[in-house]
């Protein structure tokens, strides 16, 4: 495609920008639209993925045809079903008519489908069986439906990683994605920003009935730095917000433009998915075990060294470090250590000193092959720590799944799965 056709389908489609990633997207959607391909569209939230699906309809031959487009991620789960392949009277409560779906309101047009991975998986079968077969069935029907409709699906989420998850079919991916295109995000158009911005400056100079606003060179440099989470969407609100709010002056320099723009703690992306709130406690419920045990072998470390230095003040130091031993105590077994100078230690009786009776004490030379055989004992892999505080906890609460969640800071349903992992018997 000359550039002559790339400027033409811009201005049709009120696109602005001259990044070379930009063009190439726009070429792919220009090949692709006049056959019956199936688009997938990859890119950030509010990059503008629907306008490649609008250029893609009205460059096909189904331009005259109707264009719907439906965001997954909006519909609740329990009507998309009814909402894409309609539904027939009495399937279910407040069915109180039939319905057609969308897959058969836009026959013969192009049906652009936003988010999709937020799709259920039994929705997903259903959209696979519409892109080999072009049939489907309604909710509450037995009669197979013809459609002939072109998918143009959307995401904003890597469906790659939702594919290993389980959360996304594998064979429906590898058929959306038959011709893939992605939109860059703001912050890889270069200089496009600050042709975007004044874009929506003049446009907002025109609705608002004032004097456009524009930039000094270090606002611009500003501008361009500014990594845009929100891309287009987030410009377009900041420019509309500054040519409102800004009175005063209509030229912008850095320090008014730095007091729009929100505070970004990182340079670093913003993640797409968040862990799930079960996983999250647990891992962190484990890294706190762990890093406490690291801290009280750091200590124990330390006071045994004291003690082999000094062994006359034995029992003023470790009536120092009375909580320390207490703590070990209540973890392991009763008045003894486990470790090579098994120190038995008696529980004080109402602020006496504490007795102490050393057994065993090996000669100064040996500290540091017990300090490295301490150390070793501190390579405890996440997995058996995290076995070893279930068993306890189910002990604790006589083999209760639901007290013992709730013990552990999880959900009776990551323990259930972590005792089949872990092979442990109640």
């Amino acid at each position: 495609m000359i550039d002559s056709e790339i400027l033409s389908v811009k201005q049709r489609f009120g696109i602005i920008g001259n990044s070379s990633l930009l063009n190439h997207a726009i070429k792919v959607a220009v090949q692709v639209a006049p056959t019956d391909m199936t688009v997938l569209i990859t890119g950030e939230s509010g990059s503008g993925k629907e306008s490649f699906s609008k250029i893609i309809h009205q460059v096909s031959k189904r331009k005259h045809g109707q264009f719907i487009a439906v965001n997954c991620g909006a519909i609740p789960e329990g009507t998309i079903d009814s909402e894409l392949f309609g539904h027939e009277k009495g399937s279910f409560t407040g069915a109180h008519e039939a319905r057609k779906g969308y897959f058969e309101v836009t026959n013969e047009g192009t049906i652009f489908l936003d988010e999709i991975g937020e799709l259920p998986l039994s929705t997903q079968a259903r959209l696979l069986r519409v892109l080999e077969n072009g049939e489907f069935i309604k909710v509450g029907s037995s009669k197979v439906v013809k459609t002939d409709v072109r998918v143009v699906a959307a995401s904003n989420v890597d469906l790659i990683k939702a594919v290993e998850k389980g959360k996304f079919r594998e064979d429906l991916y590898y058929r959306l994605s038959t011709v893939p295109i992605y939109v860059p995000p703001l912050r890889e158009r270069g200089n496009d920003v600050e042709l975007i911005f004044r874009k929506f400056a003049s446009d907002f100079s025109e609705k608002y009935r004032v004097k456009p606003i524009v930039l000094t060179s270090d606002a611009k440099d500003i501008l361009l730095k500014y990594r845009f989470p929100g891309n287009i969407r987030q410009l377009k609100n900041l420019v509309e917000q500054i040519s409102v709010l800004s009175t005063n002056s209509r030229e912008i320099n850095s320090a008014t433009l730095i007091g729009y723009l929100p505070q970004q703690s990182s340079n670093l992306p913003a993640l797409y998915n968040s862990p799930d709130k079960d996983d999250f406690s647990e891992r962190d419920i484990l890294y706190k075990v762990l890093f406490d045990m690291k801290k009280d072998m750091s200590e124990l470390k330390k006071l045994v060294h004291k003690v082999m230095s000094d062994s006359k003040n034995t029992s003023q130091i470790l009536s120092e470090h009375e909580d320390l031993f207490k703590t070990i105590e209540e973890n392991e077994s009763p008045h003894q250590l486990d470790t090579p100078y098994r120190l038995d230690v008696d529980e004080p009786q109402h602020n006496t000193p504490l007795p102490v009776k050393i057994q065993e004490q090996p000669p100064i030379e040996d500290i540091q092959d017990i300090t490295h055989e301490m150390e070793d004992d501190e390579s405890l892999s996440i997995e058996k720590k995290e076995k070893e505080l279930i068993v306890k906890a189910l002990q604790k609460n006589n083999n209760r799944r639901k007290n013992a969640a709730r013990d552990l800071g999880i959900s009776e349903r990551t323990l259930y799965r972590k005792i089949k992992q872990y092979e442990i018997e109640e």
